[in-house]
């Protein structure tokens, strides 16, 4: 597997970067955000997922972990591919679509092009129930530092869904100190986003 691209972009184009490692040209699949801002001949790191199918070898490219993690999570609902979560995560940032999903904002997701209310709410449903249920990639819950963080049940469950989007232990706590302990989970993650995409 593939972990990460590092070399000099030689290459842009509407969602696909091209980049120079040893000699060799790595095509990534990637979103308008890790592009913006990039400009050939500088060198850039992406993080990468490999997608095999029989037809196709496609890698894909990100400029942060929290993009990734975002893509990750969208590639696990059956019915939304590549294209569509490519679509999705040019439109908004990883911060302003996981708000997006925490609020049930079907029609903030309907604008992007090619996402209709079916797909929209297929994705709150099944990503909200998955940070609810504070499950990592790996099927686990996200492990958390002991004697750090509040120890309010709805802080721990908020915590460890915002390690799910990608975000360090130490931000998460941070975004959510100050917030009463008797505030529902999702408000609280709702308002730690807002604090964390205002950075």
């Amino acid at each position: 597997m593939i972990y990460s691209v590092k070399g000099e972009l030689i290459h842009i184009e509407p969602n696909l970067a091209v980049v120079e490692c040893s000699g060799v040209g790595f095509a990534l699949r990637t979103t308008a955000t890790s592009l913006d801002g990039l400009k050939v001949g500088e060198t850039v790191t992406f993080l990468t997922h490999m997608s095999v199918r029989e037809d196709a070898i496609e890698l894909f490219g990100f400029i942060t972990a929290h993009e990734l993690n975002c893509y990750k999570m969208l590639l696990s609902i059956s019915g939304v591919g590549p294209k569509a979560s490519l679509s999705i995560l040019s439109a908004m940032s990883p911060q302003t679509f996981a708000l997006t999903v925490v609020a049930d904002d079907v029609k903030s997701l309907t604008r992007v092009p090619g996402i209709g209310a079916k797909t929209a709410q297929l994705i709150i449903l099944k990503l909200k129930d998955k940070l609810a249920n504070n499950v990592g990639d790996d099927g686990n819950r996200p492990a958390l530092p002991a004697g750090r963080l509040p120890s309010a049940p709805t802080a721990s469950a908020a915590i460890s869904a915002l390690l799910v989007l990608g975000f360090t232990a130490t931000e998460s706590a941070q975004a959510l100190a100050g917030l009463p302990d008797d505030m529902e989970t999702s408000e609280k993650i709702k308002q730690a986003l807002k604090k964390l995409s205002s950075r």
